[in-house]
């Protein structure tokens, strides 16, 4: 299709502001889809998609839209819809899927306003000089505020709010004018069909008969099957299956132009083999250098993970190997524990990036799993002056042996209702974190930005923002960079022997509060035995906390009826010996919620 008439855009918008509904308005509107094949959020395939109600993975869509405008002849345009993730933590594919376009819809729920990742997405998106089109969906909910709305809107755009297009998705209502808003400000793509193949790979998955299918937009030149490709950073060759376009289900084509959105069925065998945001190429005329922008994925945060019954390990590293072939940003390698035995140490995006791992564990490979306290990266420099990254608790050298530890900080952006101001400082300084701004958007809502360490957020920071603010906050952070801090290994002791899978890194500050209530807890979750089991939490060699588990104890004196005091004695020494014994030789089994403890401790 001439160039001219193709429109590459996508939609962004904070989680559930209606950015799924209105995709499906679209496609029902361009007919791309039958009314019998249509079914509510089409272009998310995943079942943890459509329950949580988020995008997770990238998806894209070809419609073609007829335009009839009165006294002139109806004409065809290529829409290419880039769906993208709305959480968090999965910034990264949406910075690559905007890579793909020329412009985007923005989506603002009326009722709600404006939030954090709208901000944050929108701000990527400038960054990229794309068209910004805003939207305001959800007109049709009684507690929807457009007028409002529209004002913060215009104040952060500068886009009149008389001209702000006021859409319902769920009703129907002024979805055309969406289309006709992209056909009229959205700009055609640049490209050059004769110049060297240049693609950008936005998003991949792995299809078990196809291998890797690379998605993909055709920067310049022209893609037909099936010729010899090259993935310039990776430095992978590849041998096509076939190209296609998605519509939204994959149609097999012969040619792939400038400009075009499509698919490439690369026949790799796994996902790690190409990753998103690469440049792909003509292996036979190379282009000089790759498309700007890529960075590898980095994982933020790490957990183990142990099957419960130790002969579920080999079932659990090949569930693993799935996942990975489909999710290029999960890490894992092989890590043991004394405590749990063989397992896996995994990095991840993000904690939702964690549980969405979790989650399909349990469900698509039906597994039953321990996961660790989640930790973040931390950079040790030694007193050699080498440095690396620490992954794991277990594996911190000792003390003597360390220069200093650095943390990492990143940069947190809060929106909410002016009321929650105290609340929401209060919480955040009390987890370590830093005033950098405040800015009032209007009289009752102001955007509060801070920074904080990674590992305080990282557990349970949303769901206590959501509590104290009755849940009208909204939240988004990025990386900074690693600072020093004073930073104590916690280890929890169980009857003597240290716990590797109960350690933690914390500040030495918190440490103490830390230890004492982890130690209360497991004074109440591990059972009794017929001995004394004491509980240690300790930094080094200095125990900071102790609780003990009381002995179940058995009435040796209900057979003596009166007689000399000394034999009553003997019996309770000879008890007593016995027990000493028993300590020394018994093993003290460690329920699975003493694991999860370490995690609720910010619950309080």
């Amino acid at each position: 299709m001439d160039l001219d008439h193709i429109r590459n855009f996508c939609i962004i918008a904070h989680i559930d502001h209606g950015k799924s509904t209105l995709a499906d308005r679209l496609i029902q509107l361009t007919g791309t889809v039958t009314d019998r094949e249509m079914k509510e959020q089409l272009l998310d395939s995943m079942d943890l998609e459509r329950e949580k109600g988020v995008t997770i993975k990238a998806s894209a869509v070809r419609m073609i839209y007829r335009r009839r405008r009165p006294g002139e002849p109806s004409a065809d345009y290529e829409m290419n819809l880039i769906d993208t993730p709305g959480h968090v933590d999965f910034t990264y594919e949406v910075k690559r899927a905007l890579q793909a376009c020329e412009g985007a819809v923005l989506v603002v729920d009326a009722s709600q306003g404006i939030q954090a990742q709208t901000v944050a997405h929108l701000l990527a998106a400038m960054e990229l000089d794309l068209t910004i089109i805003p939207v305001l969906n959800k007109i049709d909910l009684a507690a929807a505020m457009p007028d409002e709305v529209a004002q913060d809107i215009e104040d952060l755009l500068a886009v009149p709010a008389a001209d702000i297009l006021r859409i319902s998705a769920k009703d129907d209502l002024n979805i055309e004018n969406v289309l006709e808003s992209i056909v009229e400000q959205v700009p055609p793509p640049q490209g050059n069909t004769d110049a060297r193949l240049q693609a950008l790979v936005f998003d991949c998955h792995y299809d078990p008969y196809k291998g890797v299918v690379a998605y993909v937009r055709v920067v310049n030149g022209a893609l037909t099957a099936p010729a010899r490709l090259l993935a310039i950073s990776g430095d992978k060759h590849i041998d096509p299956i076939e190209i296609g376009i998605l519509t939204p289900a994959p149609v097999k084509a012969s040619r792939l132009e400038a400009g075009e959105v499509g698919y490439i069925a690369t026949g790799l065998k796994s996902v790690q083999d190409l990753d998103v945001g690469d440049t792909i190429t003509l292996a036979s005329d190379p282009a000089p250098q790759p498309l700007p922008g890529y960075e590898p994925m980095k994982p933020m945060v790490f957990a183990g993970l142990y099957p419960t019954d130790s002969d579920d390990y080999h079932d659990l590293r090949d569930a693993l190997e799935k996942l990975h072939l489909n999710d290029g940003a999960l890490t894992f390698e092989p890590e043991t524990s004394q405590a749990l035995g063989f397992g896996f140490r995994l990095g991840f995006l993000g904690l939702f990036h964690m549980e969405i791992v979790q989650e399909r564990l349990e469900r698509e490979y039906d597994l039953d799993i321990i996961f660790t306290a989640p930790s973040v990266a931390y950079r040790v420099i030694a007193t050699d002056g080498s440095q690396f990254l620490l992954e794991s608790p277990a594996d911190l050298p000792d003390a003597s042996l360390i220069e200093q530890i650095e943390e990492p900080w990143c940069g947190l952006q809060i929106y909410a209702p002016s009321a929650y101001i105290g609340p929401i400082l209060e919480m955040v300084t009390k987890r370590r974190g830093r005033v950098k701004n405040q800015l009032w958007l209007d009289t009752k809502r102001v955007e509060l930005s801070f920074q904080i360490p990674l590992a305080e957020i990282i557990v349970d920071f949303y769901n206590e923002l959501k509590a104290r603010t009755r849940g009208y906050a909204s939240m988004d952070y990025t990386l900074d960079d690693y600072q020093p801090s004073d930073m104590v290994k916690l280890d929890v002791l169980v009857n003597g022997q240290p716990v590797d899978a109960l350690s933690i890194i914390t500040h030495r500050d918190d440490a103490y509060p830390k230890g004492q209530r982890m130690v209360s807890k497991m004074k109440d979750i591990i059972p009794r035995q017929l001995f004394t089991v004491p509980i240690q939490a300790a930094i080094g060699n200095k125990v900071i906390s102790r609780a003990n588990v009381k002995a179940l104890r058995k009435d040796v004196l209900s057979k003596c009826y009166g007689g000399d005091v000394t034999r009553k004695r003997k019996l309770l020494e000879n008890q007593k010996a016995g027990k000493k014994r028993m300590k020394m030789v018994g093993a003290v089994e460690i329920p699975q919620e003493a694991f999860m403890t370490v995690l609720s401790l910010e619950d309080e």
